[in-house]
């Protein structure tokens, strides 16, 4: 499909579009959510709920402090967005240098993030982005959302309904092997942004292009911009 020009393109949010932040802020957030339960976690229990989190893990660990996994989960992405939110004000987290890119690709464009959809929001408005795209998903304070995050298709399926557009249209631009897989499987071509906090980071199933920057992306077979569409 490299020659055909795209119908889309959808991107991923942390580490693609906005900086990531310090594992040190998520932490903190869900400590806090132990702590609204009067629960004296363990460290290691408050390691396995700040990232990378299964639907096996938050149930492990709320069993073994007798909490609900659906209270506890609320509380842990509400805090945890709202600890984003803070870093965004404190200047910590925000958007790329390159970003302006996105605004160049003369596509529909969408977000498929595995962040909460109350972080999305506010980032995206923070920043005059939301503009910018027809779709923006990201997932819901609920345990079931973690068995829909990527790598699954779920997201991403969502997004290409809402774009109204085939997979085998689309672009989908992440900086983890979770959104090549996700894109794959969903049956877009990907590009994987090699950005310098995932230099050593392994993405064992190919994507369809590896690039340094969302600049690159407007160079690629298939990505029509806005400069083009004016000539």
């Amino acid at each position: 499909m490299t020659s055909d020009t795209y119908d889309a393109v959808v991107f991923d949010n942390d580490g693609v579009l906005t900086t990531l932040v310090d594992r040190s802020v998520l932490r903190g957030a869900v400590a806090r959510a132990f702590d609204a339960f009067d629960v004296d976690p363990d460290p290691a229990d408050v390691d396995r709920m700040t990232v990378g989190v299964s639907p096996a893990d938050l149930t492990a660990v709320c069993e073994r402090y007798d909490l609900s996994p659906e209270a506890f989960w609320r509380a842990r992405d509400e805090l945890s967005s709202e600890a984003q939110i803070d870093a965004v004000h404190r200047g910590e987290k925000r958007l790329y240098d390159d970003v302006a890119a996105v605004e160049a690709i003369d596509l529909p464009r969408g977000v498929v993030s595995s962040n909460q959809q109350a972080t999305l929001d506010f980032l995206f408005e923070h920043f005059l982005v939301d503009s910018w795209f027809q779709t923006v998903l990201g997932r819901e304070p609920v345990p079931e959302s973690l068995s829909l995050k990527k790598p699954a298709t779920h997201y991403v399926e969502r997004a290409l309904e809402d774009l109204a557009v085939d997979a085998d249209r689309t672009l989908f631009v992440g900086d983890t092997w979770v959104d090549v897989v996700a894109g794959d499987r969903a049956g877009c071509d990907t590009a994987f942004v090699r950005r310098p906090h995932r230099q050593d980071h392994t993405v064992e199933t190919p994507p369809t292009y590896e690039v340094e920057t969302l600049d690159d992306l407007l160079t690629l077979d298939g990505v029509p911009t806005r400069s083009e569409a004016a000539r």
